[in-house]
């Protein structure tokens, strides 16, 4: 059933830019299958606190936290290029399986569509997985998607990625809200600009500027983003 349209207000969102993992998918409990398996296939093991510390990051910063918890402090560019693929692989055997939504996340995309608002999807996650996700979360939510190899390495937290999304959208970030779960994400769309709706997952995020809290996306209405920039 399409969604219910709501009416905009002139102060409405410029567009509304969707991160994928752990804000629509619940997928980053799928990310710890590669990234487990791989510490484990070169020695040690995981930590929490580094797993957490990878939350949001693009698969390079991944590799430097895995490479040090194991203890491999210069990896040969032979050795990286092996990992990225390594965890490339088992990712897409992992996300052609069922896809976990994150509770609410469905009927939000469909509400933000149905309500006409410019949307972007903007991932760490690279070009080959995302095309994958988006035969879950659909093609047609989204008017542009800016994945984490297509930034020339300016990941989050660093604003790149949602600027490139505003230039592609051809909006001002000032007017628009950033959907996140982790401390990067959120970092990166502040520094762009964008007020972020905090959604956590699996880590904490601080309070700071142009940030408010939800507990779930369940519910959500175009009232309430346009509340945010209003």
């Amino acid at each position: 059933m399409p969604a219910e349209t709501e009416p905009r207000s002139p102060h409405a969102p410029a567009a509304v830019l969707w991160d994928l993992d752990g804000t629509i998918l619940d997928s980053e409990k799928l990310w710890d299958i590669p990234l487990y398996e791989l510490t484990e296939k070169l020695g040690g093991q995981l930590s929490i606190a580094t797993r957490q510390a990878m939350v949001g990051t693009n698969v390079m910063v991944t590799l430097r936290l895995l490479y040090a918890e194991v203890g491999i402090t210069d990896p040969t560019p032979e050795q990286v290029a092996d990992s990225a693929a390594w965890i490339d692989r088992r990712m897409a055997e992992v996300f052609r399986g069922d896809l976990p939504w994150r509770p609410g996340a469905a009927a939000a995309l469909a509400t933000v569509r149905a309500a006409g608002f410019p949307t972007a999807l903007v991932t760490s996650t690279e070009r080959d997985l995302v095309e994958i996700a988006l035969d879950t979360i659909g093609r047609e939510n989204f008017d542009v998607t800016v994945c984490g190899d297509e930034v020339g390495g300016r990941n989050k937290p660093l604003p790149e990625p949602y600027l490139k999304a505003c230039r592609l959208l051809a909006v001002d970030p000032v007017g628009c809200v950033a959907i996140e779960d982790s401390p990067t994400g959120v970092s990166s769309a502040v520094a762009a600009g964008a007020t972020v709706l905090v959604v956590p997952c699996e880590v904490d995020v601080d309070q700071g500027e142009r940030r408010v809290f939800r507990t779930s996306l369940e519910g959500l209405t175009v009232a309430d983003l346009t509340a945010l920039v209003g």
